[in-house]
């Protein structure tokens, strides 16, 4: 969907294991067991080393001019024809230069990637404990997925590794390619059931959420292009709600309370829904062209959408006339979005190369602005708060296949964040 018109940079003065050639093939292929693929930590960052490895002195372009070639060719993907260049004028004023978390380290021996749509009509559920796991499995729009401050799971093609920030290992827990029947296995570890959400073709599924039911019971949620949100009993097995919508739902996310759903898709509208009868309480109007991303404050009133048009607009549930703040990204379309558990910070991705995070707290008026190179898979707060993780995946071309990874942020508190506090 996303057109990108990014040149290839040429890289002078290479020997023979050189990681790129001038016309931006590869020499070989770039492993972590040859030695050839080092990440970047915190120290060497300190010491002038890009965080991603990119070695701009042996290049004929300098990070600033490459990345101004970036900000001037790149082509946002619009439904609604000039919806970025509309938005502009409504969008709040920020304050750059926050720090409210440092870089770490980079691991570029772990990618996490977004799937295909195609791959996403069969779902499978994993007999395991971890139940963020198949939050991870099943979500196109965002592919990364903290469980603590050491430990991620990605969505790597057909795979779900599991990421250890501590030993810096990964290990591969789910492997689903080639044909998954649907099936039942409640007695053996692994795939438990598998199913279909919709048989409707084309209708892929574009976000799974996974919650506590006020029963205790454990339930799913899918948002599909066939225009419907399914909720399913995950301990029954059975789907408990059907709710249909004008549009194709792009995103779905409950309120911490249990009781509202913010409802965003193929509409410059978004709903705001009662989770329990799917009627609507309030319209979203505001934004200019298609949403595909959506998250709640952890005090159950205010409520972030993303959107096409550039924007991630804010809104509290209790007056919904008008949002209470637009917030501009560079590139593209603000997809994911997170907040952190406390409530302090709200994280937002654009397709490529930014992750902004705001000061939630201050009213969205200050913000860090995280900048690499390549497109963002998906990111994730730890539960408590202080690492911030962001994968940068396979898919512009030679520079996210070689310098692509596992961005790894630590919280910054009382203007320090020492390597050795882990």
């Amino acid at each position: 969907m996303l057109q990108d018109a990014f040149p290839v940079l040429e890289v002078i003065d290479l020997d023979e294991d050189s990681e790129i050639l001038r016309d931006g093939t590869y020499t070989k292929e770039v492993s972590m067991e040859n030695n050839k693929m080092a990440d970047t930590s915190a120290a060497q960052a300190r010491k002038g080393k890009d965080i991603q490895g990119i070695p701009w002195e042996r290049l004929n372009i300098t990070r600033e001019k490459y990345r101004q070639t970036r900000l001037d060719q790149y082509k946002n993907y619009e439904d609604i024809p000039q919806s970025g260049v509309g938005s502009k004028k409504d969008c709040n004023v920020t304050t750059k230069g926050g720090m409210y978390y440092e870089f770490r380290r980079n691991s570029r021996s772990v990618k996490s990637t977004i799937p295909h749509f195609q791959l996403q009509n069969v779902h499978h559920i994993w007999n395991v404990t971890c139940n963020e796991i198949l939050c991870l499995v099943l979500q196109l729009r965002n592919s990364v997925w903290a469980t603590s401050k050491h430990d991620v799971y990605l969505k790597s093609h057909f795979s779900v590794t599991h990421w250890s920030a501590l030993t810096c290992n990964k290990t591969e827990v789910l492997n689903v390619s080639g044909h998954v029947a649907p099936c039942e296995n409640l007695d053996r570890p692994g795939v438990c059931f598998c199913t279909r959400t919709t048989y409707e073709d084309n209708a892929s599924t574009n976000v799974v959420e996974i919650y506590n039911a006020q029963s205790g019971a454990i339930h799913l949620t899918v948002a599909n292009n066939d225009c419907g949100v399914r909720d399913f009993d995950m301990e029954k097995f059975q789907l408990s709600k059907h709710f249909s919508f004008p549009w194709p739902v792009n995103h779905t996310s409950l309120s911490p309370d249990g009781k509202l759903r913010i409802i965003v898709g193929d509409n410059p509208e978004g709903m705001l829904v009662d989770s329990g009868t799917g009627k609507m309480v309030g319209s979203l109007v505001g934004h200019l062209d298609f949403s595909s991303a959506s998250a709640w404050h952890p005090d159950g009133l205010t409520f972030a959408t993303g959107n096409q048009d550039k924007t991630c607009r804010i809104w509290d549930a209790r007056n919904l006339s008008k949002s209470v703040a637009a917030l501009r990204g560079n590139l593209g379309a603000i997809q994911p979005i997170c907040y952190s558990s406390d409530g302090r910070f709200m994280a937002m991705a654009e397709p490529t190369d930014f992750v902004h995070v705001f000061d939630a707290k201050s009213g969205y008026e200050k913000e860090q602005e995280i900048d690499f190179f390549g497109k963002v898979s998906g990111m994730s707060f730890s539960p408590d708060t202080e690492s911030l993780f962001i994968g940068v995946y396979d898919a512009i071309g030679v520079w996210d296949r070689t310098y692509g990874g596992l961005l790894e942020f630590g919280r910054r508190r009382n203007n320090s964040c020492p390597d050795s506090i882990i």
